[in-house]
């Protein structure tokens, strides 16, 4: 296995972001639309927070109660993402070997951590989940 390339060698560049003044409604929508679990909140061009698909599942009853539509609606209408999200995130650098980052990622229980370049911590540059580890793991078999 490639585990000692940098981790830019197998994330997604070009990632899918929110900014932080936009809604909930927003962030649910470009997860339902794009088919991903998490979005890196970004503040103008600094990263300022990482926000999933489980984040805005505990606040809704759709998933587990039929006919709440309405009621998550004024749920996700109430709050902002500044208040659902998780502020300062954990981040990789660009750099980093693949293996540091897949131990980071089963140790600390993450299931996707933004990648940031090499020179500021706030500069998103991609985003590693655990999905493409798996991928890289099944390339090579």
């Amino acid at each position: 296995m490639k585990l000692q390339q940098p981790i830019r060698t197998i994330m997604t560049p070009n990632v899918l972001s929110i900014q932080i003044d936009e809604t909930l409604d927003d962030a649910l929508a470009i997860i339902q639309s794009h088919h991903i679990r998490h979005i890196p909140v970004m503040k103008g061009d600094h990263l300022v927070g990482m926000i999933s698909r489980t984040d805005i599942n505990r606040l809704t009853f759709g998933a587990l109660i039929p006919g709440q539509e309405s009621a998550d609606e004024a749920i996700l209408e109430m709050l902002s993402i500044s208040q659902v999200m998780t502020h300062h995130p954990r981040v990789v650098k660009a750099s980093q070997t693949i293996q540091s980052v897949a131990e980071i990622l089963a140790h600390e229980e993450f299931h996707a951590l933004p990648v940031v370049s090499d020179e500021n911590d706030w500069e998103l540059v991609g985003i590693i989940t655990t999905t493409d580890l798996i991928k890289l793991m099944l390339s090579d078999s």
